[in-house]
């Protein structure tokens, strides 16, 4: 199905984006759409609008890949094993981050906040790139909407796709999250997908 572009950019507009589309929030939208266009046309539409829905949450609606905020020290805290916290050390640990400095270069990125050395070892092999020694080029739009679009269709995150919660016996928006992040603000970005599904229809 080829996606009426100025139909879509119309509806987001007033029921997204308070009737006000920045450029790059556009240019955002339009490499997203190009992705899912050269690798996932012919699929289930709604599969693109849970993943437009998350990447408007997970970026704070700015529709760009993004780096997780927090600064150097609430990054060691999360995600290093020098971590203070003991449990956040250990977590780190079993997560492939074995070397101090870890927390800060295996932080999240993208548009899906991919996050801690062993996913960035996994989901670089997945694709064909080293994300393990160049964990930056997560943020690089093209690569960042391939780990969108194939880790929620392929279940990479969580085990789980979107095949199963969104299927020709059920369009389960809220649970759709658990293939991301458990059920985590999981009424909000239902809500934004139910709004981008309205506008790709």
């Amino acid at each position: 199905m080829i996606i009426d572009r100025k139909a879509f950019f119309d509806r987001v507009r007033g029921s997204l984006f308070a009737g006000k589309l920045l450029s790059s929030r556009v240019e955002g939208m339009s490499l997203l759409l190009d992705g899912w266009d050269a690798r996932h046309a012919g699929q289930d539409l709604r599969w693109l609008a849970y993943a437009l829905a998350t990447v408007y949450h997970e970026t704070a609606f700015t529709m760009q890949p993004v780096t997780e905020q927090g600064g150097v020290r609430y990054l060691t805290y999360m995600y290093d094993p020098q971590s203070p916290n003991p449990k956040r050390a250990a977590q780190a640990l079993a997560n492939g981050n074995t070397h101090p400095g870890d927390g800060v270069k295996y932080c999240g990125r993208g548009y899906v906040q991919l996050t801690w050395a062993n996913n960035y070892r996994r989901i670089g092999d997945l694709i064909g790139l080293d994300l393990l020694s160049h964990p930056e080029k997560a943020l690089e739009p093209e690569i960042a909407a391939r780990i969108l679009f194939e880790g929620m269709i392929g279940g990479w995150f969580s085990g789980v796709g979107l095949g199963r919660y969104l299927n020709t016996r059920s369009t389960d928006w809220k649970n759709a999250r658990r293939i991301i992040n458990g059920l985590d603000c999981t009424d909000q970005i239902a809500g934004y997908a139910k709004a981008f599904n309205i506008a790709l229809a």
